[in-house]
């Protein structure tokens, strides 16, 4: 049964708050993750890394209930106060049921992913009510840009209500909504249609990303994502990087023509994913969609005081 009370937002990330180390998905270059820690710690973070992140299973870091059990570990550790996910790369659907929900929602804390960690960020909201962030992973802060890391820290760290704006805006369909913004990876997204962690979209404005899917492989997913209801009553819709899939003047006409009977605003051009820029973006929340403006505009700030 899903979580129906209220939103739990997670306490903010304090100067030298601990940042747990998940890896719910696939192993990890050793190199990258050691990059990324020193990241964290050159700004000011202090790392807990446990004992078994380094396990390996053929494509996956460790077996499905090791992982999701590291994964409710660091929730139940109280002096943690952050989670960061070492990489994507697959793996994050098959902790699902394993996951610890009591643990997570009496523990809510900032958890951060993207790409296949999208099925995490996903079900911890249907789930749990926890607002949870899209973005930068330890195996791609040695190379994020400046803005990116700035962007992070900003987001899970400060009391501002974040604004999203793309650098170079494309207004797919235009218009002006409100709801709670949800997404992340398309792929992913897309396999959990039909499962029991399907998520709900409708009152959503949902953000969608990918990387390295041909133009027919975006179009065949959101057409069975459209088949199956999925966007039935959505509210808005934005589109983050999309690379290495081909065009992107011909993905935003896709996206076009699979929602040209559904009257909602989408704008194109966010540097959410696997861009050069990849900016951090709470899921969860409520906010504005605004086409005219080009931005997306949260409601109040996705994080609380401690002593809240």
């Amino acid at each position: 049964m899903d979580y129906k009370k209220k939103i739990l937002l997670p306490a903010r990330l304090r100067p030298g708050a601990t940042i747990g180390i998940a890896a719910p998905a696939s192993p990890f270059d050793p190199d990258e993750f050691n990059a990324g820690i020193f990241v964290l710690k050159s700004m000011g973070y202090r790392t807990y890394v446990p004992d078994e992140l380094f396990k390996k299973n053929c494509y996956l870091a460790g077996s499905d209930l090791h992982r999701a059990g590291l994964l409710n570990q660091l929730f139940g550790d109280e002096t943690v106060e952050a989670i960061i996910c070492a990489r994507g790369g697959f793996g994050s659907l098959k902790t699902l049921t394993f996951l610890d929900m009591e643990t997570i929602r009496n523990n809510p804390k900032i958890f951060l992913g993207f790409s296949d960690i999208t099925a995490l960020l996903i079900v911890l909201y249907k789930k749990c009510g926890l607002v949870t962030f899209h973005g930068p992973m330890i195996s791609t802060l040695k190379n994020a840009t400046k803005s990116t890391k700035e962007a992070l820290i900003q987001i899970l760290s400060s009391d501002l209500r974040p604004e999203i704006k793309p650098s170079k805006s494309v207004i797919i369909k235009q218009g002006l909504a409100s709801g709670t913004v949800t997404g992340g990876n398309l792929t992913t997204l897309n396999h959990l249609v039909g499962t029991p962690f399907e998520p709900c979209f409708q009152g959503h404005i949902l953000i969608l990303e990918d990387r390295g899917e041909a133009n027919y492989r975006i179009d065949r997913m959101l057409t069975q994502m459209k088949l199956a209801g999925c966007f039935h009553k959505l509210a808005g819709l934005g589109l983050g990087s999309f690379l290495d899939c081909g065009n992107p003047e011909e993905i935003f006409e896709i996206v076009n023509k699979i929602f040209e009977d559904v009257h909602i605003p989408i704008l194109g051009g966010f540097e959410i994913g696997h861009g050069t820029n990849n900016m951090t973006i709470p899921m969860g929340l409520e906010a504005t969609l605004d086409t005219d403006k080009q931005i997306l505009s949260f409601h109040k700030p996705p994080t609380k005081e401690h002593f809240i």
